[in-house]
């Protein structure tokens, strides 16, 4: 079908894993961005991807029940809140079916009802870190274009979806709090008012390049420029306007990064004011995070999410508990006083040096932390060394555990695994492998991202 084709009543029957709407033209998919089911629209076709159709809504015959207005200006263009044209309950049901169906599909196992999906108290401003792109050759709106007038090319926002080299120049995000948007405001305007270069990413040129918020439920502050080239002048510029103009920021550094992309763990955090670090708060315990600490980026749900492990855990206190992929050691922390001892592993070094400060500043002593790469750390020679674990947590990237490390914990049959994922889809081929010496006994879904198509998942198993 040719792009351009504008092929009408089209009924939105589903919803895909990256949030587009899911309709049939002809028996062939076809992937309608903005969409919900429920709708029926005339679609004009944009392009096909991988032998899938790519639409987008040309109008509309019938709006689906599960419609909301979208409150964002920039709803359509950004990359971020995806689903605010549909209503909180209905994202619910929808990421329920998408856990559902992909343990289903894709595990091949037995499984028990999932529990009802635990929402979100806030549904706005609940991200306590975000990272905003810099760029000289910003994305230009249909309206601005269609206006005939010059436009200034500069932005500071998030990438267009599908375009590497091109920034929406952000108004307004209701992803995170007020001040996340009046320093981001203020940093565009004085780098504007006073020359200094935005990124160029195609000739790898300017200073400008990236800038990293993160708050707490404490008030704590941080904010990282990172920048292409290290101009001295131009940093300390930048800098000083944002130490004199926002005391709010309790933790301002800068990272000098010359690689072609943004990512700086492997680079130094410079110290410009401020401590090198933000505290979170979470029931009686303090967490020191850094500029390169995972931390869940909804403080709130993260509590809850953490209960719900606890809860499924069902410590007494005499278990030994590995903690995998534990971060800043959160969980590892969250759970210590319920259990004899916890092991937490990650690969993230300077994840592991907080983690062991998060204990310290605790007074918890039942726990020790390493660092190094899961699949070549978690072997038989480091559980004869450290003890086999009753009880194993694990908390994995969106990529899933290495097939290596899954298979080890199949093997290694221990009383109860508790799983916390991210991706279900990945979560499901692991239980898979799992499968083959535990039993799923509990599913319980969490929405961590509203207005996302992401969605947590923690499952329990214990050994058949």
């Amino acid at each position: 079908m040719k792009r351009g084709t504008v092929i009408e009543n089209v009924e939105i029957t589903s919803i895909s894993s990256d949030g587009k709407g899911v309709g049939r033209v002809d028996g062939q998919v076809v992937f309608i961005k903005d969409t919900v089911p429920g709708d029926v629209i005339d679609a004009r076709i944009t392009g096909r991807k991988k032998k899938v159709l790519q639409g987008v809504p040309e109008k509309f015959t019938t709006q689906s029940e599960s419609r909301a207005a979208p409150f964002c200006e920039h709803f359509g263009l950004c990359g971020g809140c995806k689903w605010q044209h549909m209503s909180y309950e209905s994202q619910l049901k929808f990421k329920q079916d998408h856990v559902s169906e992909n343990l289903k599909k894709l595990s091949g196992l037995e499984l028990p009802d999932l529990m009802p999906i635990l929402g979100s108290k806030n549904q706005t401003y609940y991200r306590n870190k975000l990272e905003y792109t810099f760029s000289n050759f910003r994305w230009l709106t249909k309206e601005e274009i269609d206006s005939n007038q010059e436009q200034s090319r500069t932005g500071l926002g998030f990438h267009i979806p599908g375009r590497f080299d091109k920034i929406l120049d952000l108004k307004k995000c209701y992803l995170q709090s007020d001040s996340s948007n009046e320093i981001r405001l203020a940093l565009k305007q004085f780098a504007d008012e006073n020359g200094i270069e935005f990124f160029d990413l195609k000739k790898k040129t300017g200073l400008l390049r990236n800038l990293i918020i993160r708050t707490s439920t404490t008030g704590d502050l941080m904010v990282i420029v990172q920048v292409f080239k290290n101009d001295k002048d131009k940093i300390d510029l930048v800098m000083s306007f944002l130490h004199e103009n926002f005391p709010s920021i309790s933790s301002l550094m800068y990272v000098v990064n010359e690689k072609g992309n943004d990512s700086f763990y492997d680079l130094d955090v410079k110290l410009f004011a401020g401590k090198d670090h933000i505290m979170e708060k979470m029931d009686d315990l303090h967490f020191k995070i850094g500029p390169k600490s995972f931390y869940q980026t909804n403080s709130e749900q993260a509590h809850e999410l953490y209960k719900i492990a606890a809860n499924f855990a069902d410590l007494k206190g005499d278990e030994l508990v590995y903690d995998l992929y534990t971060g800043t050691g959160t969980i590892a922390n969250f759970i210590a006083r319920k259990a004899k001892k916890v092991v937490g592993i990650e690969s993230v070094e300077e994840a592991i040096e907080d983690a062991k400060v998060n204990s310290e500043l605790n007074g918890i002593t039942n726990t020790e932390f390493f660092a190094g790469d899961m699949k070549d750390l978690l072997a038989n020679e480091f559980i004869n060394e450290h003890g086999k674990p009753d009880v194993i947590i694990t908390d994995p990237p969106r990529a899933g555990m290495h097939p290596r490390v899954t298979q080890l914990l199949a093997d290694l049959k221990v009383k109860k695994i508790v799983y916390v994922s991210c991706n279900p889809a990945t979560q499901a081929r692991d239980l898979q492998i799992l499968g083959e010496s535990y039993e799923v006994k509990k599913i319980q879904p969490v929405d961590m991202f509203p207005q996302t198509q992401h969605v947590e998942n923690v499952v329990l198993m214990e050994l058949k």
